[in-house]
């Protein structure tokens, strides 16, 4: 297994000011992230990789609507899927974007409860 070259390397800060790439980028994750029914859906996916059956169960939205909205989440590569025998299996790209998922509901935990904020 080849070792990627330093500046290649996996990192969780990066703490370089956005060019315009990184801004629109960012933006169109955050927008995807603005749909309720895809916001819980990568948040079931921040808990483990699921099928289409299991996330219909959890979310308790039509199988048509979420199979839509991770075809959404596919296309702009916030999900990746596996095969499973005749099951498709849908797992969260990545650590950051888990990360954002999950500290994005716990802010609206605090805003919900009134609990105050913290750093």
């Amino acid at each position: 297994m080849s070792e990627l070259p330093l500046e290649r390397q996996p990192s969780l800060h990066h703490d370089r000011e956005p060019d315009s790439s990184r801004l629109h980028t960012g933006a169109a994750t955050f927008s995807m992230l603005a749909d309720p029914t895809r916001l819980h859906l990568l948040w079931l996916l921040t808990q483990s990789p699921s099928d289409v059956g299991s996330l219909t169960k959890r979310t308790g939205a039509s199988r048509t609507s979420v199979s839509q909205h991770l075809a959404k989440l596919r296309f702009s590569g916030l999900v990746t899927t596996r095969k499973e025998g005749r099951n498709v299996v849908y797992s969260i790209s990545g650590g950051h974007l888990a990360r954002l998922v999950r500290e994005g509901m716990n802010h609206a935990d605090h805003k919900v409860t009134g609990e105050p904020p913290h750093e």
